[in-house]
């Protein structure tokens, strides 16, 4: 397990870390934040990117002999989004609790398209599925969007709408049919597997008050923050996913990871827009 563990942080975690560190520090100084404070939240996202890429592993070499791997892990890496969910409901905030599950559908394909060109595997993920893919990238994202912009009055209509489309695109995805490899496991799954889905999930809901934190402190550019920061930090689990599984050539796989994800953001928000109709 040991060895795993070191083999599982590599060049592309130090750098991100690295800019992390950066980014928020370098603003404290620009712009008169806090630089000691600034620090200390760049570490805390620092160790929350760590737990989330160690737990990610975990999980896909746990995983690695179970066929359907892509529509596992694309399940399994909404954990965080549906804390979210789950805490602005108790909250009372239908708006922030669907915003954590559908502001990740705008990020999710392009930090995938990120991952197949650092994997070398651009050429064949587009050659792969490029249909389903593009169709339902583009259908579940343009539900998340047109959610923010639809009156309270309408969301009765985009949450059938969206349960109608979002249900036949997770029935219409590709099977992935390929054999499992049977490779021997680097360590014992019965006894890491479910331990590394609660780091997931925990690390994952306490990524966005860290990273918000930090942003405070350093006097960041709230727009910069939203948009790049935020958005990449909270879909880093399905990013990792996909490194993990494209460094393995399933391409599939990988592409099944997104789209998977995208489609449950949308159930996930859908289930938020049902309870507070209900008025629970």
């Amino acid at each position: 397990m040991k060895n795993f563990l070191k083999n599982s942080i590599e060049k592309l975690d130090l750098v991100a870390w690295l800019l992390v560190l950066c980014f928020f520090c370098g603003s404290a100084l620009l712009f008169g934040g806090n630089l000691l404070l600034a620090t200390v939240g760049a570490v805390g996202v620092i160790v929350a990117m760590l737990l989330i890429g160690i737990s990610i592993e975990i999980i896909i070499e746990s995983l690695k002999n179970t066929k359907g791997i892509g529509t596992l892990t694309g399940f399994i890496t909404n954990g965080p989004e549906a804390v979210c969910l789950l805490v602005g409901l108790v909250a009372g905030d239908i708006i922030f609790a669907a915003s954590t599950p559908l502001g990740s559908n705008f990020m999710n394909p392009i930090l995938l398209l990120v991952a197949a060109i650092v994997c070398g595997q651009f050429s064949r993920l587009f050659r792969s599925n490029r249909l389903y893919t593009i169709t339902t990238v583009s259908l579940t994202t343009f539900a998340a969007g047109g959610f923010f912009l639809l009156p309270r009055s309408f969301y009765l209509y985009w949450l059938a709408a969206s349960v109608v489309v979002s249900s036949t695109l997770f029935y219409l995805r590709p099977m992935e049919t390929e054999l499992p490899l049977e490779e021997p496991h680097s360590f014992n799954p019965n006894y890491w597997f479910l331990p590394s889905i609660g780091i997931l999930v925990v690390s994952g809901y306490y990524l966005d008050p860290i990273v918000s934190f930090a942003a405070a402190n350093s006097l960041a550019p709230k727009g910069v923050i939203g948009f790049i920061v935020l958005a990449t930090l909270t879909s880093w689990p399905e990013f990792k996913s996909c490194l993990g599984l494209l460094r393995r050539k399933k391409i599939l796989a990988a592409i099944l990871n997104i789209t998977v994800s995208n489609i449950t953001n949308i159930w996930l928000a859908a289930i938020g827009v049902a309870t507070f109709l209900a008025g629970f």
